[in-house]
């Protein structure tokens, strides 16, 4: 039994390394807009001293991100990957959904209601 968690560690080792190689970047954000087709548009927020006050500051940055599959929503954490440019603005590939933002069902403004009248 030792020796399949020191295979499962290995594996998860060799997988990190190989991530590691590719030399591309990975930036962590959140889904702003998913209106496109095969496209979300993700808010990167990066925490910065200020040259001069040396105050923190927040800079936010929107990158444009392939989503092969149309599986990130807005409001999700997402990793992506730089990648080839793919478009106009595009050079980023979703690599993964971090985190799901709880689903909140629509609500029908025209659905039944004769409020008013």
């Amino acid at each position: 039994m030792a020796e399949i968690a020191g295979q499962s560690e290995k594996a998860q080792a060799e997988k990190v390394q190989a991530e590691k190689h590719t030399g591309r970047k990975i930036l962590i954000g959140t889904v702003v807009s998913n209106k496109m087709q095969k496209t979300i548009v993700v808010e990167v927020t990066r925490k910065k001293a200020h040259p001069m006050y040396k105050r923190v500051i927040s800079i936010r940055k929107k990158f444009y991100a392939h989503d092969e599959k149309n599986e990130a929503h807005p409001g999700d954490t997402v990793r992506i990957e730089e990648s080839r440019p793919l478009s106009k603005l595009k050079r980023w590939t979703l690599k993964d959904i971090v985190r799901k933002t709880a689903l909140v069902p629509e609500i029908d403004v025209d659905a039944g209601t004769d409020i008013g009248r």
